[in-house]
């Protein structure tokens, strides 16, 4: 069994790896105003969009541009858009399974890993972000199988001037959970983390779980 401070190092190495790509003309920070806008119209008014426009909000407001009131007050528009698919099976075959020296073969019962739910323990209902290496089982089964998900978050942004694009985002991710309410708000951070970024970059950005206050 592993001790509690092992668990607290693979704990705080655990985030939310997610892959963005950003495409921008971004103007510096100049007194420009935005409004956040759902990009599927039956969202508009919704209190779970309201919950993630209010997280774009702010994340605009640090990078120094201002909330406007409404659209007409607005110079720049930003559309925010999200989605999580059915649900994948992945069918993963274990490289160490005739290995009795592999480093997860003794007494190693799951990976522990660091929720926001503040949870110890092997991999469950949680997520693990982009590409998770490890899938592998411990018990030396030859094969394993998971059901992932794969989530999208798209924000673009445009000046309501002349409808001129300024800014299209999509961060992505892979998670065990099809929870939004757990999903979106990580994929929101990530897309403002060096944000507006190089244009036509992709890059993978880990998101740090939260950390555990200690009583």
């Amino acid at each position: 069994m592993l001790g509690a401070s092992a668990l607290s190092l693979s704990a705080c190495a655990t985030g939310f790896p997610t892959k963005v790509s950003r495409y921008q003309a971004m103007p510096a920070p100049q007194g420009q105003s935005f409004v956040v806008v759902p990009m599927d119209a039956r969202n508009m008014g919704g209190l779970e969009f309201s919950r993630y426009a209010e997280q774009v909000s702010q994340a605009m407001q640090a990078q120094g541009y201002a909330r406007a009131s409404s659209v007409n007050d607005a110079t720049m528009v930003v559309q925010v858009g999200y989605k999580v698919d059915d649900g994948n099976l992945a069918v993963v075959e274990d490289p160490f399974r005739y290995n009795r020296y592999d480093p997860f073969y003794r007494g190693f019962y799951g990976r522990p890993f660091y929720s926001r739910y503040r949870y110890y323990g092997p991999r469950s209902a949680f997520y693990w972000g982009w590409d998770d290496p490890y899938w592998y089982s411990p018990f030396g089964d030859p094969v394993r199988t998971y059901t992932y998900y794969k989530s999208e978050l798209d924000v673009n942004i445009r000046r309501k001037a002349d409808n001129a694009s300024l800014f299209e985002g999509r961060a992505q991710a892979k998670s065990a959970t099809d929870n939004l309410g757990t999903i979106v708000p990580n994929l929101i951070e990530a897309m403002f983390t060096g944000f507006p970024g190089r244009s036509g970059e992709t890059v993978r950005i880990t998101v740090p779980p939260e950390r555990k206050v200690k009583g």
